[in-house]
């Protein structure tokens, strides 16, 4: 048996231009705008050895002395409130961050203790875990509802696990482009999924370092990208998720083709822009009904 299954609300043969999922009036369509918050840690669960590589450490440092703050000063100008994926580890490391990002009402998901990838039989999944909502608790005083899973991945055991802490919506799996909810493998509910959309993870399209194995795309490039995807996800009444960087759209270049963007996803009055405690809570509201 697969890991998870699907269960949508509407029949996935329901075309276009028809909404294809119950959005809450007038939208018919979505954005998620989501942020992952990694810092240094983006670089030290890769290899440990960086830690004591300064300059591959000040790229993860850039997002606690500029990215993050350039991020949420855009986001206040805009009007809009996201999600921010954040590890444990970058809440303990830089505090003040966490603190102004929860100031400024923006919702705090788990995003793991130190981004360490949860691959099947590793002993550190659940550790790491309970250390990012122990951190998150510690410091901020909250419980987070969203999981967004390091590099991306995920496991069965991680999602029983979700369940048991009392996850509400996870945003990892690129295999929809509707909220859905999952199904474990012994057939109970799993968390709701808000599925990720590929193209706008800008870490693929933008980040400047000297380990990327390609050319950062022009501005021009991944704006046209952008823009195309958002306007036949509209046509499709589904939804776009976000996985944005501090550390790459927080850079100068970066965060103008983001504010560009954002601004053309605002203008769409059919666009609902949400966070993602928002849109879990919208599913479970059809769902019950």
């Amino acid at each position: 048996m697969t890991e998870t299954h699907r269960v949508p609300l509407r029949p996935a043969n329901l075309a276009p231009p028809a909404p294809a999922y119950p959005w809450p009036e007038p939208f018919t369509s979505a954005l998620f705008l989501a942020v992952d918050v990694d810092a240094e840690a983006a670089w030290t669960s890769k290899d440990p050895a960086h830690a004591e590589r300064l300059v591959t450490m000040s790229y993860g440092g850039f997002e606690a002395r500029v990215g993050t703050p350039k991020l949420l000063e855009l986001f206040r100008q805009l009007g809009l409130k996201a999600t921010f994926f954040t590890t444990g580890w970058a809440v303990d490391a830089h505090p003040a961050m966490a603190e102004a990002i929860l100031r400024d009402g923006h919702e705090i998901g788990h995003h793991g203790y130190h981004h360490l990838l949860p691959d099947p039989g590793v002993a550190h999944l659940e550790e790491e875990l309970d250390r990012g909502f122990e951190a998150i608790k510690r410091r901020l005083g909250i419980v987070p509802r969203g999981y967004r899973a390091p590099y991306g991945e995920f496991t069965a055991a991680l999602q029983t696990a979700l369940v048991a802490r009392g996850i509400v919506y996870t945003s990892s799996f690129r295999d929809d482009v509707r909220p859905y909810r999952h199904l474990l493998s012994d057939g109970s509910r799993g968390p709701i999924e808000l599925p990720v959309t590929p193209s706008y993870d800008d870490w693929m399209h933008g980040l400047s370092a000297r380990f990327s194995p390609r050319p950062i795309f022009p501005r021009e490039h991944v704006l046209s990208l952008w823009r195309d995807e958002l306007d036949e996800t509209r046509d499709w009444g589904a939804l776009a998720t976000t996985v944005l960087h501090p550390q790459c759209s927080g850079r100068p270049m970066r965060l103008r083709l983001l504010r560009e963007f954002l601004t053309y996803a605002r203008d769409h009055k059919d666009l609902w822009i949400a966070t993602g405690s928002e849109i879990a809570d919208h599913f479970l509201r059809h769902e019950t009904a």
